[in-house]
């Protein structure tokens, strides 16, 4: 008698399996980011403990990480809403850059009164982000255009849009080095929670928009006709459903989150609109691996975005404290989505061990 291996299909994995697979997929990436700290003749332990003690070890660093969580939530909620209906967004940063340019227009250039302005800007830039988002549902849907190549084009055509206004008509008058515009007034500034810099309002979005995308999803016959489309396209259309009106309401929101993102950055961040690599730094892209990793659930986006938001700060203390440089931080980025798209497999093949006897044709096996 003797044992064997067999992989057995798994239709419909258990919620444990999703979570054991995903951390699995993470501390794989952290072991196998061990050799860049060897190459830069930091002890791993040393570079991993540090990176503990100053970001979760203490109430400012682990403000830090909230506030580099927030984008990446508000981002990471909108693709899971895409990628449940099978729609590869890739342009949450030009469309986080979009809700940066229209809140910088609302605040500088409007009379609004101050106690609306805040709310102008909010509604202006989900409305920038959205905008952007529904063209390429639109070109994939009525020129059969790839959303992937559509979605990731407009990026550099928002970053070139954005560079040209800083450099240009909206350049700010005590400009120096680094373009950036004037200023916003203080009625354009979002309060920011005691002794840190997180924008505490724009947190609150991205809470209440997980909850109202999860019930989206869950409740509504909106919700319905999205995981039908992302579940089999054959069936949706045997059902009647209109993909113009889905994709575009899935890219309306997508983008709209990611605009929202992009406001938070402006009123609570930077105050003004600066060059694109200091506005987002890869936000967007970052918010694909959290919205996979999330596995298309909303709510879960929300504490992935955290793991992502402690990526991020790990690279300043790493930058500061280990003089490694920041460029580490797309190293993990990049390894964790290689795990995480590799245990897939993991999902849905499970290994099963199964007792056998052994011996030649005839024989008790005994």
């Amino acid at each position: 008698m003797s044992w064997r291996l067999r992989l057995e299909r798994s239709v419909t994995p258990s919620r444990t399996t999703v979570l054991l697979v995903s951390l699995l997929g993470v501390v794989a990436a952290l072991v196998f980011a061990v050799p860049v700290f060897w190459a830069y003749k930091v002890s791993p332990w040393t570079a991993y403990t540090t990176i503990a003690q100053r970001s979760l070890g203490s109430w400012a660093g682990f403000m830090e990480v909230l506030r580099r969580a927030i984008p990446l939530m508000l981002c990471g909620v909108g693709l899971t809403l895409a990628f449940r209906a099978r729609f590869w967004n890739i342009g949450a940063e030009g469309q986080l850059l979009a809700g940066a340019v229209a809140a910088t227009g609302v605040a500088l250039f409007t009379k609004i009164p101050a106690p609306w302005l805040l709310p102008a800007m909010f509604g202006a830039g989900f409305l920038a982000g959205a905008l952007w988002g529904a063209v390429p549902a639109v070109l994939r849907l009525k020129l059969r255009v790839n959303e992937v190549i559509s979605t990731l084009m407009l990026n550099y055509v928002m970053i070139y849009i954005v560079e040209w206004l800083v450099h240009g008509p909206w350049k700010g008058k005590t400009m120096r080095g680094f373009a950036y515009t004037d200023f916003f007034p203080a009625a354009a500034q979002l309060p920011l929670i005691p002794g840190s810099r997180v924008h505490w309002p724009t947190l609150v979005i991205a809470v209440g928009a997980a909850l109202v995308v999860a019930l989206v999803l869950s409740r509504t016959r909106l919700g319905y006709e999205i995981r039908v489309v992302g579940q089999s396209t054959d069936a949706a259309r045997y059902a009647g459903i209109d993909f113009l009106k889905v994709m575009v309401a899935v890219m309306v929101l997508s983008g709209g989150l990611a605009g929202l993102a992009g406001v938070g950055e402006m009123a609570g961040v930077h105050y003004r609109l600066r060059s694109p690599t200091h506005i987002s730094m890869g936000y967007g892209y970052t918010a694909i691996i959290v919205a996979w990793l999330a596995r298309g659930s909303p709510l879960a986006a929300l504490f992935t975005a955290l793991l992502f938001g402690l990526i991020f700060a790990a690279g300043d203390i790493m930058k500061a404290s280990l003089q490694l440089p920041a460029q580490i931080v797309g190293v993990f980025n990049g390894l964790i989505l290689f795990f995480i798209i590799g245990s897939e497999l993991l999902l849905y093949w499970r290994i099963k061990w199964e007792r056998g006897w052994t011996g030649k044709p005839g024989s008790s096996g005994s």
